[in-house]
């Protein structure tokens, strides 16, 4: 299915085959394309890139369509990375989490620091970490086959 290229947000870069390898959706998603290309907010003499999530319900593009900034699509990987790896020595904590520090790490950036943390404002976290626990171990074969080829092409890049 070709990712339309009339709206607002303008492809540049395409994966059009993406329903095919959106994780366990794989073959049945509603996920039919990714995008980075000019962003939909952009103003006169003034552009940014986004990255977009491309929805079909089958009969129209959706508008649960996701457009990010491509910072916001590398925050989003630093948090997938920062949880992951967390939850790799969780088990040590009786609730999976240091009740009295449920802060995880501060990643700098920009002169500052993304705190990442375990969110003890949601009134059912003790039930809820364990729940998301479980599926990120569920997961893990997927997640960590993306990972390691976003290190393999980091490595290629320099990084």
């Amino acid at each position: 299915m070709k990712i339309p290229t009339s709206l607002k947000h303008k492809p540049v870069i395409v994966s059009e085959n993406y329903e095919n390898v959106d994780g366990r959706y794989a073959y049945n998603s509603d996920a039919k394309g990714l995008s980075l290309g000019l962003a939909q907010w952009n103003d006169r003499g003034k552009v940014d890139i986004s990255a977009k999530v491309w929805r079909h319900t089958g009969e129209k593009w959706s508008r649960q369509s996701e457009e990010l900034p491509l910072h916001r699509v590398l925050d989003l990987a630093i948090l997938v990375c920062r949880t992951k790896f967390y939850f790799q020595e969780a088990y040590r904590y009786e609730k999976l989490y240091d009740t009295e520090n449920p802060a995880i790490d501060r990643v700098g950036l920009q002169g500052d620091a993304m705190t990442v943390a375990v969110c003890t404002g949601n009134e059912k976290i003790d039930e809820d970490i364990k729940l998301f626990s479980q599926a990120l171990s569920n997961d893990d074969e997927l997640i960590s086959e993306r990972l390691r080829t976003l290190s393999r092409i980091l490595k290629e890049m320099g990084y």
